[in-house]
């Protein structure tokens, strides 16, 4: 019995907790801001590009055609791919028949000189005559005058004059047709020199041979083909395609940044722009000039950039700025507080956006995930890796 009253008066003592064990144990843990990545608008290059495909084509293709038909093209001294000079001998043709001809009118000449002079002593010749003429009539007149010379004499040394007269004119005009013959005569030995000089087919600008259709043998000017072709000076271009909507901020001068196929990058400028788009692709057809560079051939295809716009602004990283129907918008971080700040942007470049208005230099943004805060959150900025552009 007396064991049993001990253990109820142990029972009837309400148990405390132990000293060491802190009184707070029982309250709910303090609420931890959220950690964000931060970024802060800094200054970088942004640009604004249109992107353009087509291919290699030549600036200037010369067609050379031969100047005299008919002839056998005896050597050929250029080849496709060859760099020539202008006036350089790309090939050459019989020049037999050429010689002849120009001999043929080497005589011609001669004859017709010969004529001029021939003319010129038939006039000496028809002068003569006329003053001889003249002087026999007035002796006639005198004496018919005296009564010792008959009428009939007088008639007779009238139209001996007037015969005199008439074959002066008459060795005039024969003058007139002997210089005429001489004219002639010189054009047609010029023509025959041109002709066979000609049997050199030489290169009218200086360039590069694209193509070689002549061939030992065949008839000069037998086909509708040209015996060459030559790109002039060289020069090379890229005929590029480009959309329609960005047609307006292309201009002449604007730098490009090309890939050729086969060779690498490749700089250039705008040298056209379109003149009209294509009504079934949408596209028009520009030409860039390109620098040179050793292996670019033309019909190659090339891709690449036209650089439109190149400045420098304030930037943030392109996942800061948020888009919806209320406009553009990022989440500016001070002291630990989120502030939703509409801006301007701009143009998107290297991973950045360009911020137009909007945001001081310096201040710092939510990198990524921005959507998930509002004005008035706290949080605990961390910098993003590499941050600044």
């Amino acid at each position: 019995m007396r064991l049993l009253a001990v253990l109820l008066a142990a029972l009837a003592v309400p148990a405390s907790a132990p000293a060491n064990e802190p009184a707070s144990a029982s309250e709910p843990p303090a609420r931890t801001a959220p950690a964000v990545t931060v970024a802060a608008a800094a200054m970088a290059e942004v640009q604004a590009r249109v992107p353009v495909s087509g291919s290699i084509v030549a600036r200037q293709l010369v067609q050379v055609f031969p100047q005299v038909s008919g002839y056998e093209i005896t050597e050929i001294l250029a080849e496709a791919g060859d760099s020539v000079t202008k006036g350089q001998v790309l090939a050459r043709l019989s020049t037999d028949t050429l010689s002849a001809q120009l001999e043929q009118a080497e005589a011609e000449f001669l004859r017709a000189e010969a004529g001029v002079g021939q003319a010129h002593s038939t006039i000496d010749s028809a002068a003569a005559s006329l003053t001889q003429a003249q002087a026999t009539l007035q002796r006639v007149q005198r004496l018919r005058q005296a009564g010792t010379a008959s009428q009939s004499a007088l008639d007779d040394a009238v139209a001996a004059e007037a015969n005199a007269r008439a074959q002066a004119a008459s060795a005039a005009d024969g003058l007139a047709v002997a210089r005429a013959a001489l004219a002639q005569a010189q054009a047609a030995r010029r023509i025959a020199q041109l002709n066979l000089d000609r049997a050199q087919i030489a290169a009218p600008v200086a360039g590069v041979v694209v193509t070689r259709t002549a061939e030992l043998g065949a008839l000069a000017g037998g086909g509708t083909d040209p015996l060459f072709t030559l790109l002039a000076d060289g020069a090379i271009e890229m005929s590029a395609e480009v959309i329609e909507t960005a047609l307006p901020r292309l201009s002449v001068g604007d730098p490009a940044e090309i890939s050729v196929a086969g060779v690498g990058a490749v700089s250039g400028t705008v040298r056209l722009v379109p003149a009209s788009v294509d009504p079934v692709t949408r596209l028009g057809i520009m030409r860039v000039a390109l620098d040179a560079a050793s292996g670019v051939r033309t019909g190659q295809f090339a891709s690449g950039w036209i650089v439109t716009d190149r400045r420098q602004a304030i930037t943030v990283p392109a996942g800061a700025v948020l888009a919806d129907d209320a406009g553009e918008r990022v989440q500016v971080v001070r002291d630990g507080v989120v502030e939703t700040r509409p801006v301007r942007a701009g143009l998107l470049w290297d991973g950045r956006r360009e911020i137009v208005e909007g945001l001081a230099l310096g201040e710092q943004v939510i990198a990524r995930s921005g959507a998930f805060f509002r004005s008035g959150d706290q949080v605990r900025p961390t910098p993003a890796e590499g941050a600044g552009p």
